[in-house]
């Protein structure tokens, strides 16, 4: 079951869990998981059918481009990750 780790500014959704094991083949799949066991989490991730912009999420070792999309294996580690810019 993937494992989902929970950014520090949405942890007063999870009651102040950091780790969430949940099941989910895609991260769509995943956010509408913690969004039935966390009432409220979807809406702090997602706008419309994508990612919040400024949001990026990381599978496993790599920074997915697929946002929603992309596929999660059930051994993957999930992070909700702010856009990082500089110049």
């Amino acid at each position: 079951m993937p494992r989902v780790f929970i950014p520090p500014l949405l942890r007063s959704v999870t009651g102040g869990r950091d780790i969430i094991d949940v099941s989910g083949q895609t991260v769509t799949e995943i956010v509408a998981e913690l969004d039935r066991q966390f009432p409220g989490i979807q809406s702090r991730l997602v706008e419309g059918d994508r990612l919040k912009p400024g949001l990026s999420v990381g599978i496993g070792t790599r920074v997915s481009a697929r946002g929603l999309s992309s596929k999660v294996g059930p051994d993957d580690e999930v992070h909700f990750l702010p856009a990082i810019g500089g110049g």
